[in-house]
């Protein structure tokens, strides 16, 4: 039986706008952030939801208070759905972490798998516990649609489970800050429906001072 997932990767903080490690440094919304999760509720309103889940980290969570705030149906935390832990690169823009080390960056660069950057967490590790989590969700909800409020990182690593690209190659693809990410979970597979779908944005961003 499958469940839907609509996936939605929180709303931009100032350290996205610097291009900034956040990890699981917790950081908050920035105004784009804010009105990007105000339009979040006008492009949900016309879809049902047997639950929504979000990251216990604030950005995401947030978000998720902001767009389902008319909604009958509460928040429910869910740690799995944080971002990946970038130990000791967390905090820094890519030239900071090129300089204060320069092998954490290029094992990082690299994709390499099997690197934790010494206080964090591997790529093998946060994709195991990412898919684990939405399984779980998954079978709670079996034959019902879940809208859940996630990141860049755990976005990365669903789409690829589900169009078979290898989690160590370089990313083609889109991770855009609030976007709607549709997809379909059943017997272990990952269907995509449809990928970083952003129209809603456009005013969002026009209500928005100079």
């Amino acid at each position: 039986m499958n469940t839907r997932f609509c996936l939605v990767r929180h709303g931009e903080t100032d350290w996205n706008a610097e291009k900034r490690v956040q990890g699981q440094i917790d950081i908050g919304l920035n105004a784009t952030g804010e009105a990007q999760a105000r339009a979040l509720a006008d492009a949900l309103h016309e879809h049902e939801f047997a639950a929504v889940y979000s990251s216990d980290l604030a950005r995401a969570w947030r978000t998720a208070c902001i767009a389902v705030q008319a909604r009958k149906i509460a928040v429910s935390p869910a740690p799995t759905l944080r971002e990946r832990h970038f130990g000791v690169l967390q905090g820094l823009t890519a030239a900071e972490a090129g300089m204060a080390n320069p092998a954490a960056y290029r094992l990082h660069r690299e994709r390499n798998p099997d690197f934790d950057y010494e206080t964090g967490e591997s790529l093998n590790r946060f994709a195991d516990r990412v898919l684990t989590g939405l399984a779980t969700l998954a079978q709670r909800h079996a034959g019902a649609s879940v809208l859940a409020f996630t990141h860049g990182g755990v976005l990365d690593v669903v789409y690829r489970a589900a169009t078979g690209r290898a989690i160590d190659v370089p990313r083609d693809f889109t991770l855009g800050n609030a976007a709607l990410n549709w997809l379909d979970y059943s017997g272990g597979r990952w269907q995509l429906i449809a990928w970083a779908d952003c129209r809603h944005l456009r005013a969002a961003l026009d209500e928005l001072p100079g």
